[in-house]
């Protein structure tokens, strides 16, 4: 059952629409998942991701709620980015708890800077409502990270493949391409780092700080062909800050090989709401001391 409600941060409307179960009249829902929309979209999401998601996890059991941020889709006030929005995600909570019933613990799902936005909620608010975190190709990007996943994916690969060199030595490939390299390897190095990089760095300490803290469950869904994704397994492997991140506690992560940035397909967006809602399910049993699966890697 989608139904759509207006609530308010600082004055400014919010829209929300919020799936709820069927028998969520019989039985008042303890945990429910808010979907925290990352980058210039609205509330339904690239190829109605969003909308699909938030119906089956609530078809399966656990109400979602999906809003507009402001500044963007039906929401007033001012456009603002990811590292702005806790306000936002703190008056999404305050309406399910105060729209729920019995409600206990919500958990937050986020994709891209959606995904980071909700771990710096984690950092900065230390609200003890927020039991759980679903992050979907976290963003992490700097100069340092871009520039490492690209000499790593793109032209190491490039420079394995015989037709590059037969290109070069024919002059069919620019020296450009060449120049474009050698910055690359200068700034995965740290050197060469415009300064709006070091800007940036705060908020992916914040990021890592609270992925540490592990009283919080993670499910860490990565796609295999996505950017993003390579970005940010190469910062948990060179930044001291994500050092040892994949052996956390209390994380189950998985790689859909061959997904792209949004799970556009439709078997890996498939695949992403199954694991979200068997994920929810593991929680609850958990809380009621009964066994939850174990974390794997795919």
């Amino acid at each position: 059952m989608d139904s759509a409600h207006v609530f308010h941060c600082a004055g400014e409307p919010l829209v929300g629409v919020l799936s709820a179960p069927a028998t969520l009249a019989g039985k008042p829902a303890e945990t429910a998942l808010l979907v925290i929309v990352g980058g210039p979209q609205y509330r339904v999401g690239s190829h109605r991701q969003f909308v699909q998601l938030a119906r089956r996890v609530a078809a399966d059991g656990h109400p979602v709620l999906r809003f507009d941020v402001r500044g963007m889709g039906d929401a007033g006030g001012d456009l603002r980015n990811f590292e702005a929005i806790g306000d936002d995600i703190g008056a999404a909570i305050d309406f399910l708890f105060a729209t729920l019933p019995g409600l206990k613990r919500v958990a937050l799902w986020g994709l891209c800077d959606g995904a980071s936005a909700a771990l710096m909620y984690c950092h900065d608010r230390r609200d003890a409502r927020v039991a759980a975190l679903c992050l979907l190709n976290p963003w992490v990007r700097s100069a340092q990270t871009l520039a490492r996943t690209q000499v790593k994916h793109y032209y190491l690969q490039r420079l394995m493949q015989p037709g590059f060199w037969r290109k070069l030595l024919r002059g069919g490939v620019a020296w450009g391409a060449v120049s474009g390299l050698l910055a690359n390897l200068r700034a995965a190095r740290g050197g060469g780092a415009p300064a709006a990089a070091a800007a940036q760095l705060p908020y992916q300490q914040r990021m890592a700080a609270a992925w540490r803290d592990t009283s919080k469950p993670l499910l860490l869904i990565l796609s295999g062909d996505d950017y993003t994704a390579k970005e940010f397994v190469e910062a948990t492997r060179s930044d001291a800050a994500w050092r040892g991140a994949f052996e956390r506690a209390g994380l189950e992560r998985h790689t859909l090989d061959g997904a792209d940035h949004t799970f556009s397909d439709p078997a890996a967006q498939r695949a992403v709401e199954r694991l979200t809602s068997d994920w929810l399910h593991a929680l609850d049993r958990a809380r009621n001391g009964k066994p939850a699966r174990e974390a794997t890697t795919a």
